[in-house]
């Protein structure tokens, strides 16, 4: 299942550890870099390596947020909907996504492209609303910069947003465009 070097990479990791178990989080993490999800397959092989039961992999898969067990789109847009998001438009953030990319919460649009999930506070109150997508956070979010960033995200173009949301040039930040 997993390729000789993630196996290679598996075994460096088991030898950092008192207990192979303890590499679990950082195996799943290759895992999923290597198939873009978690299958039960994988989780069967992951198991095997680490002397770990199939049901405590599924656990922790189905516990932890950043775990997949399932296909998700190209670009993972989280919306968080928690109570300083909420307040500020997270609702509007949230419908513009989904109308945008065609489906509800939970769902992937036709194109592979985007995974919508709503999700509870990501840390980021200070810049509320938010959406991360992968490891990006976008803060400060309105109705029409979201467009924008679903846009180019769409178009493969890089988007360019203020870290702060204060439109300042020297802390903007680029993310996406192409492959």
């Amino acid at each position: 299942m997993l390729n000789e070097a993630n196996l290679n990479k598996v075994d460096e990791l088991i030898k950092r550890y008192p207990e192979p178990r303890a590499a679990l989080l950082p195996v799943l993490w290759i895992a999923q870099e290597q198939e873009g999800f978690i299958s039960e397959k994988m989780m069967k092989h992951v198991g095997n390596l680490l002397h770990l039961s199939y049901s405590h992999i599924l656990g922790v898969v189905t516990f932890y947020t950043m775990f997949y067990d399932k296909p998700h789109g190209k670009y993972h847009i989280e919306v968080c909907t928690n109570i300083s998001c909420m307040l500020r438009g997270s609702d509007k953030i949230l419908s513009t996504v989904k109308n945008y990319c065609g489906v509800k919460v939970g769902e992937t649009s036709l194109d592979g492209k985007f995974t919508i999930s709503e999700v509870e506070c990501m840390g980021a109150c200070n810049g509320a609303p938010m959406i991360a997508i992968g490891e990006d956070y976008f803060e400060n979010l309105n109705e029409e910069k979201t467009l924008e960033l679903l846009n180019n995200l769409s178009n493969n173009k890089t988007v360019k947003f203020s870290k702060n949301g204060n439109g300042d040039d020297d802390d903007d930040e680029e993310f996406g465009g192409g492959d």
